[in-house]
């Protein structure tokens, strides 16, 4: 592993330390690359990263240079930094990397990994000349590294219950965290409704931030397949590269976002084209060669949406499942039991796992057929010996576990 990577791994021992003033610090050392870029900011529990996947395809067939920060990784950090639709190659994302460990070190920065992950992101969009950066937050919003930013347009997507730890046991205090990226005179971008939207409301009153809040009843779903979808949106028809009804609503977002960032290379036309020609890995995506669904959802909410489009387009499925222990999992498994033949729970490979008892007794409130295996694999393995389609959800390290499997076939 090169110097500057194997540093940035070795970073993960100081865990996740929410605040502004390390990074801020980091980045003046660096020379505050940030501020020179046109920045989209995304926060949300569910769909951040499809909004993002969907803005960056956008500003591809809108011909601009194009960079996208988005946490966290499957297999490689480098999935992180993408320029233009692929990762950061090692060579260029180890520069980046010894430039920000020798700010930290010349400062006397005790940066986290995030952080410099962070940092990193901004510094490469700055020497590669991006036109537009998309910034995912990675936890929250307010406390959240990547708040450094000034950004020209904000997106809040839809607030659920998770990181309860860090930001708040209910929908209020979190929706309160991820309207902290709202800025003096930035237009924002929201679907929410209830609770979240009247706090993120209140915050657009304090800041006197524009606030775009999107009706779903404008959303209507034409079609939906297993390779994407048709919807209307406020009387337009488009076409979304990305399977599950879920993915209306965000590209919903996404429109009003690249609408809202008011650049003259974006038009009605690279908006559409930019839609269909999306693809982001492991959304209810088919793996080829196996019977397998791929999925990251790990929230209540998108867990409703899951279990209405594993319905609609494969019918009832085996469930394999592990997720992190500040998740709703009750409220995931009470909702997935309902498409399940059968469920085989295991825990991922994360200190934040949830162990795997622990979310076999949520399942096994709801479903009878409960099985516990030690690995993600080892469910696979269990599954497959099944007829029928098997999809594997929970988390993203979940997905990783599964494609560490699917390696060593």
């Amino acid at each position: 592993m090169q110097e500057g990577i194997s540093w940035l791994d070795s970073l993960q021992t100081r865990g996740i330390r929410p605040g502004l003033e390390n990074i801020g610090r980091l980045m003046a050392a660096l020379g505050n690359p940030q501020d020179s870029l046109r920045i989209i900011h995304v926060a949300g529990s569910d769909g951040k990263g499809s909004v993002c996947c969907l803005l960056e395809s956008i500003m591809m067939q809108s011909e601009l240079n194009v960079g996208l920060f988005n946490s966290p990784h499957f297999l490689k950090i480098n999935e992180c930094i993408r320029i233009n639709g692929k990762d950061i190659d090692d060579d260029s994302l180890n520069e980046i990397l010894l430039k920000v460990k020798g700010a930290s070190e010349s400062s006397g920065i005790e940066c986290t990994n995030f952080e410099a992950l962070t940092a990193a992101s901004f510094l490469a969009f700055s020497e590669m000349d991006v036109d537009i950066a998309i910034v995912e937050v990675g936890m929250g919003g307010r406390l959240d590294s990547t708040n450094i930013v000034r950004p020209e347009v904000t997106v809040i997507n839809n607030v659920s219950l998770e990181h309860t730890a860090f930001l708040g046991d209910t929908i209020e205090k979190i929706a309160s965290e991820k309207a902290g990226i709202m800025k003096h005179c930035v237009p924002c971008i929201t679907i929410n409704d209830g609770d979240a939207l009247r706090v993120i409301e209140e915050r657009a009153s304090e800041v006197e931030c524009p606030l775009i809040s999107i009706d779903p009843n404008n959303i209507k779903i034409v079609s939906n397949s297993e390779n994407g979808l048709v919807f209307e949106y406020m009387g337009n028809g488009y076409t979304v590269g990305l399977p599950g009804s879920f993915q209306a609503r965000n590209a919903a977002v996404a429109i009003e976002a690249a609408h809202a960032l008011k650049c003259d290379h974006i038009s009605d036309e690279t908006i559409s084209e930019g839609l269909k020609k999306a693809h982001w890995p492991y959304r209810m995506e088919k793996l080829k060669d196996y019977p397998i669904i791929l999925d990251v959802t790990h929230t209540k909410k998108g867990a409703e949406y899951l279990k209405k489009d594993i319905a609609e387009i494969y019918g009832k499925v085996t469930l394999v499942t592990a997720m992190l222990d500040d998740k709703d999992l009750d409220g995931v498994a009470k909702l997935l039991s309902e498409i399940a033949v059968r469920v085989y729970v295991s825990s991922p490979n994360s200190p934040r796992a949830a162990s795997s008892e622990r979310l076999a007794g949520h399942y096994r409130k709801y479903h009878n057929d409960v099985t516990v295996y030690p690995t993600v694999g080892d469910a696979i393995d269990a599954a497959l010996k099944n007829d029928g389609m098997i999809l594997v959800t929970g988390s993203f390290r979940t997905a990783e576990d599964c494609l560490r499997w699917l390696r060593r076939m």
